[in-house]
């Protein structure tokens, strides 16, 4: 293990990347410029005013950025992307700063473009369901609106009080809402964005069919800010279900959980929105380091399973789920179990799952996995890795067993950095033999960009170089992150 850490810190120490001399540094005649487009109160410069937009809010990326600009329309975004392009500033666009990959932080000195004026909800249509919005809106307050028309958001995020829907598309973000409404490809209809060239799209359609030529928005749906800057979204909105139902299982098995899901899918089918995993340590740590948590069941056993239906009719979906639960105890795959008798529980219940993220944050510095893994080997890893780390790290294991992904977490017992260069690149080099995804739904970003060919092939990676060119010739959007 000690010749595999140190193997793996050279590799990483080579995959640091230096900064582009290509890129200039910000002078006094470019805050002239930006301050004229602006005004001055939208251009930051003071170390305490920046400092936030520097770092995550994990503490993980740090940036030297020394401008931050908060335009509040396209036109203005236009204009400063053309001017940074023309002037070869690197610009690093920034929504809510929650994502886990160091995305949205700038590495050196870029330019950082803070999408948080662009708040507006422009249009609802609660005929068709659709909602125009700005890309700064925060997500939960767009909860909030669908709600008061009866709808409700097609992905929900544990940062949803913080992160922006700019962010979530250029992210792909997808959450515990997935297996029921699928991913934001199919949910974002129309985007406005301009290009690293400062030229406006206008692609923001509220159409559901609209079959003329390439569909230019996919490309920008997970891009992470390296091909445009979202500045407008157009979504379609779920209707709200009459009847939520919630379930808290325990199971002895990782098997049990893959066969309950088999059972849910049967007996469930159109109803069944969420069904999600955590392992017994992922459930303790919540217990003991988030207020108010609590097992419900009696026994301690190695799984849990959270199970959500959404429909339209309480008794019939109650019946359904109870039906479900009866024919799993019977199977022997469940062994215990609780159905949530009001919110109040149903809320208890998502609080083990959704918990984990700040229990893992109290406890230590933690080392975070995002893969996409086939489900028959789904939590293999977890076992593997605890193999490898011995006792110099405390090993969890949560998902989304409903779209195959795993959230792998390890808390360090010894340096963090001890622990990364024994997982690193061992947890991608697996994901990739077994033919899975390096990130299923928290994107590539500063993290993971040296581990791409992983989960793409080099044909593949040199198209996204092309269209990279195509979109940002200069590649001032987002350098060092994605494509390296």
């Amino acid at each position: 293990a000690a010749a595999a850490a140190a193997a793996a810190a050279a590799r990483a120490a080579s995959s640091q990347p230096q900064r582009d001399s290509r890129f200039n540094e910000v002078n006094d005649s470019d805050i002239s410029t930006f301050e004229g487009m602006l005004g001055a109160t939208h251009v930051l410069r003071d170390p305490s005013d920046v400092a936030r937009y520097n770092e995550d809010w994990m503490g993980k990326y740090r940036g030297s950025s020394s401008t931050v600009l908060r335009p509040a329309s396209t036109e203005e975004v236009s204009g400063i992307l053309r001017y940074c392009n023309e002037r070869m500033l690197a610009v690093v666009p920034q929504g809510g700063n929650t994502g886990l990959v160091g995305g949205s932080i700038p590495v050196f000195d870029e330019v950082v473009l803070s999408l948080e004026r662009f708040h507006n909800v422009d249009d609802f249509d609660a005929v068709s369901g659709t909602l125009v919005c700005g890309a700064g809106c925060v997500l939960e307050s767009l909860e909030h609106t669908a709600n008061e028309h009866g709808f409700v958001m097609p992905l929900d995020l544990g940062a949803k009080g913080s992160c922006q829907i700019g962010g979530n598309i250029s992210t792909n973000a997808g959450g515990l809402r997935f297996l029921r409404y699928g991913s934001l490809h199919g949910s974002v209809l129309g985007l406005r964005a301009v290009t690293g060239a400062g030229d406006e799209l206008d692609l923001l359609t509220t159409l559901r069919k609209n079959n003329t030529g390439y569909d230019l928005k996919q490309l920008f749906i997970g891009s992470e800010g390296t091909l445009g800057v979202i500045t407008a979204a157009a979504l379609a909105l779920p209707r709200a279900s009459a009847s939520v139902q919630t379930a808290f299982l325990g199971v002895r098995s990782f098997e049990a959980v893959l066969q309950v899901f088999q059972l849910a899918k049967q007996h469930l089918g159109e109803v069944l929105a969420a069904y999600e995993f955590l392992d017994r340590d992922s459930l303790e740590l919540t217990v003991q380091h988030v207020p108010g948590v609590r097992d419900p069941l009696d026994d301690p056993l190695p799984f849990y399973i959270v199970i959500e239906t959404r429909g339209s009719n309480a008794d019939h979906d109650m019946e359904k789920l109870e039906g479900f639960l009866e024919t799993g105890m019977e199977t022997g795959a469940v062994h215990d179990g609780a159905l949530a008798m009001d919110g109040q529980q149903a809320s208890s219940f998502w609080a083990l799952r959704e918990g984990i993220t700040e229990a893992l944050r109290r406890a230590g510095p933690t080392l975070k996995y995002d893969l996409s893994v086939p489900l028959p080997i789904l939590y293999e890893l977890v076992e593997v890795c605890r193999e490898r780390l011995g006792d110099a790290g405390d090993v969890y294991g949560y998902g989304h067993v409903g779209d195959g992904n795993l959230h792998l977490n390890v808390i360090a017992k010894d340096s963090v950095e001890n622990v990364r260069n024994v997982l690193e690149p061992f947890v991608y080099d697996w994901t990739g033999s077994k033919r899975g995804s390096v990130s299923a739904e928290h994107g590539i970003g500063q993290m993971k960009a040296h581990v791409l060919d992983r989960s793409q092939t080099a044909a593949s990676i040199a198209l996204m170089r092309q269209l990279k060119g195509v979109f940002d010739p200069n590649g001032i959007l987002n350098p060092y992150k994605v494509l390296v």
